[in-house]
């Protein structure tokens, strides 16, 4: 056993014994686990009750035995604290609920329940006019909310089983735990078929959240997606993933085309086909920016040259060539090859800039590219592009008769205009993701790799540095020209304003950016996931109004400070930002799935 500096100890003789270990509040284990347990029980319990007397707050709360509103979230809350505190108690089948084997997931599940709870207590007294609008069910809930936090906190916040831990803490580097044995294949995929469900559940539920709910929703989702990672479920289901990772693909874009069925207003369709433009461009650039490691300050404007060349082409009567209607497909390609000509031109002479240089270049040429479509109107530049006016009344799609700007009805369900985009963008999604995954594991991908992690060593190797960020440039001006015939079309028109390097609202070059560093870079499902973040924030957190900038950059250096690899990471950046931490934790399984080495067995 290698000596550290640590005081030398053996199996035989541990330091502390298991029965004198304490969390950060001195209670007995037994006691701390009861209250987890009961408290859990008591909060869901608590939403069957009413919580206050009259309907004027929102969800209706008034009603006994019928949770609604805030109260589904406790609830949700509640059931998951109860779920987690019954694997402490070694109940047999939940043990899979804890595999990183520590107990930081059980307080942030508590404080998850206990700040919703609290969120929609202090929420009816402020909106109603005090704590006289309080029902009994208010104080239980608050009480009961309290008690599972109490709890958690009394846990040694080592292990679950303080008796394994104390073992596993000196296991050898010889006769570490061996990985969990690999489960039928079937079951891998049906694991990943509920998540998929639970997942369109999830984000259909967010999505038609308003107010008071929505903030209530982001409370419970943050505080159990945080859970969910400490606990290393997130790790178990990457690999997972990997290991199916063509059937995961698929059932996610399954579930994605599910979406439509789940909505009746046709205001949240258009919500989703937005999501769904602006992160097939975030896709885009992270070719860029994720593999190729070009940092891109002006891609927004490619999105605008697919989106004006569409609608140039389209049949619009304010068009300049009015007379000219090109079918989808042909506008398609259209919009895609003048991305990719403009990526070319704009990449060929200045892809030999490195860092900053690169970076003023970029945003030079996204603010050239604004500027010049402003003035294209006949006055101060040639008549093109109709200046600020931009291009209005561009007609709906119609492929073999399937009008997209009507209603339809499919299997008994009535899809609106914007499903219609929306179902559209999910097959161009899975287009461009497709060509994502192809590019990034051939040898051009691995190209962009190297040079992003050291373009002289590359060059040194044998790789032509400059022919290889020329590729990435134009495929990923490509892929967010294809994404702009489309968002052409959603808007009926094209104007100058959006396309810039920051602003209040997506889409502009900085929201881009932000959206594959928040998602993650070199992953295919992060960029989505930002995108999904970015959007919906602005849209549902109205009453930030002229703070909500101030609220995305809080929450972005939060994000940078304690997951700067991204909410989905890419394993390698993962190693690259915890590599240290991962070897040195006992208690938690590595990227591959494997136990971690203890200091000891290092």
């Amino acid at each position: 056993m290698t000596e550290t500096t640590e005081t030398p100890e053996t199996p035989e003789t541990p330091a502390t014994a298991p029965g004198e270990q304490r969390g950060l509040i001195p209670l007995p284990l037994p006691a701390a686990r009861a209250l987890l347990l009961v408290g859990g029980i008591l909060t869901a319990a608590s939403t069957l009750l009413r919580w206050t007397w009259t309907s004027d707050f929102p969800g209706d709360l008034t009603v006994n035995g019928y949770p609604g509103g805030l109260q589904v979230l406790t609830l949700v809350a509640g059931l998951l604290t109860t779920l987690f505190a019954l694997s402490v108690h070694g109940i047999r089948g939940l043990g899979w609920l804890l595999p990183a084997r520590n107990n930081a997931p059980l307080v942030l599940i508590a404080f998850g329940g206990f700040a919703v709870t609290w969120y929609t207590v202090i929420a009816i007294a402020a909106e109603l006019g005090g704590i006289v609008n309080w029902e009994p069910g208010t104080y239980i809930a608050a009480v009961a909310s309290l008690l599972p936090v109490i709890g958690a906190l009394a846990l040694p916040q080592d292990a679950t089983d303080t008796t394994k831990e104390a073992l596993k803490a000196y296991i050898t580097k010889a006769d570490r735990v061996p990985a969990p044995q690999p489960t039928a294949p079937w079951i891998q995929r049906l694991v990943i078929t509920i998540v998929a469900a639970l997942a369109l559940t999830v984000f259909a539920y967010g999505i038609d959240a308003e107010d008071e709910l929505f903030v209530g929703f982001l409370i419970v989702v943050v505080f159990t997606a945080w859970a969910l990672q400490t606990a290393g479920l997130f790790d178990r289901f990457s690999h997972l993933t990997a290991t199916n990772r063509s059937f995961a693909l698929a059932m996610g874009f399954v579930a994605a085309i599910g979406f439509p069925f789940t909505q009746t207003n046709d205001h949240y369709a258009n919500l989703g086909v937005n999501i769904l433009i602006f992160g097939t461009v975030a896709l885009g650039l992270n070719i860029v920016v994720g593999l190729a490691g070009l940092l891109d300050l002006g891609y927004v404007a490619f999105l605008g040259v697919g989106a004006y060349t569409a609608a140039l082409v389209s049949g619009s009567e304010f068009s300049k060539f009015s007379g000219v209607q090109f079918p989808f497909w042909a506008a398609a390609l259209t919009g895609a090859a003048a991305s990719l000509i403009f990526g070319v031109l704009i990449g060929a002479p200045t892809l030999r800039l490195r860092g900053d240089y690169l970076a003023i270049v970029t945003l030079g040429f996204g603010e050239i590219f604004r500027i010049s479509v402003n003035n294209m109107d006949g006055v101060s530049g040639p008549d093109i592009t109709n200046g600020p006016n931009g291009i209005p009344s561009i007609p709906d799609l119609s492929f073999f008769g399937f009008n997209f700007g009507q209603n339809h009805d499919i299997a008994g369900f009535t899809i609106g205009r914007f499903a219609n985009y929306y179902l559209l963008m999910v097959l161009i999604s899975a287009l461009v993701v497709t060509i994502y995954r192809r590019a990034s594991d051939s040898r051009i991908g691995r190209s962009w790799i190297a040079i992003r992690e050291d373009e002289t060593a590359a060059t040194a190797m044998g790789i032509n540095g400059f022919r290889v960020k020329l590729i990435a440039f134009a495929l990923g001006a490509t892929l967010a020209g294809l994404a702009g015939t489309v968002s052409a079309h959603v808007t009926y028109s094209v104007v100058p304003n959006p396309y810039q390097f920051a602003g209040a609202a997506p889409p502009n070059s900085a929201f881009l950016l932000a959206a594959v560093v928040l998602g993650g870079m070199g992953t295919v499902s992060g960029p989505f996931l930002g995108a999904a973040l970015l959007y919906l924030l602005p849209e549902k957190l109205v009453a930030l109004q002229d703070k909500s900038l101030l609220a995305f950059g809080i929450a972005l250096i939060l994000l940078m400070r304690f997951r700067p690899e991204g909410i989905i990471p890419n394993r390698r950046r993962q190693l690259e930002f915890h590599e240290t931490g991962q070897l040195d934790v006992p208690d938690t399984t590595t990227l591959t799935d494997e136990p971690a080495i203890t200091k000891a067995g290092a």
